[in-house]
């Protein structure tokens, strides 16, 4: 039962975890996609649905690896249509729901963002570090998959320079160490 006041999930609410990352994948770690693919997998073993930005490298690897393991993938496209996402050559496979927002991908950066309660970053490139940005300004966690190459390896010198601290951002190496720390910051947040 939810106490009046709490801000807790009820039971059959779960967290919706955005996975951030390179849909271009050349400058990534050599086991980044592995890796997305393995946190995927977590984000669906802890019954959590996972939400991507419905495109190639990292984040399409998550989807798949949530799919394989019987999780729920939502995507948001910057397309306007399945049929203009297609000919953008982005996929369609390995999602239950895509929502053809028709943004493009600046714009569709900020409603992928906000539909999450929780980020996780692996690899990337600009669009990624814009997605970051829109998390870390909206206050919401996010976690950094180190060693994925990228943006991703530089975020902890990104904080230095910007001087904002580092509150609700956790770091780790390990998909699953990095996804249980995602799930502890959630779970702290609720209890405020």
């Amino acid at each position: 039962m939810i106490k009046e006041g709490k801000h807790k999930h009820p039971e059959h609410l779960k967290y919706k975890i955005c996975l951030s990352g390179a849909a271009e994948t050349g400058h990534c770690s050599p086991y980044a996609l592995e890796r997305a693919e393995e946190i995927g997998k977590e984000i669906a073993r802890h019954g959590l649905v996972l939400v991507t930005g419905a495109t190639t490298g990292a984040p399409y690897w998550a989807a798949k690896g949530a799919k394989e393991a019987g999780g729920i993938v939502i995507g948001f496209s910057p397309a306007v249509s399945e049929k203009e996402h297609i000919k953008m050559e982005l996929p369609v496979d390995y999602h239950d729901m895509i929502f053809y927002t028709g943004y493009g991908f600046s714009s569709r950066n900020l409603l992928l963002i906000r539909s999450a309660d929780a980020v996780i970053t692996v690899c990337g490139r600009i669009g990624t570090l814009n997605e970051f940005s829109i998390a870390f300004e909206d206050e919401k966690p996010v976690g950094i998959l180190q060693e994925s190459g990228g943006i991703a390896d530089m975020i902890k010198e990104i904080l230095d320079v910007a001087h904002r601290g580092a509150a609700k951002i956790v770091f780790d190496a390990e998909p699953r160490n990095l996804v249980e720390k995602i799930i502890e910051t959630l779970s702290n947040n609720e209890e405020k």
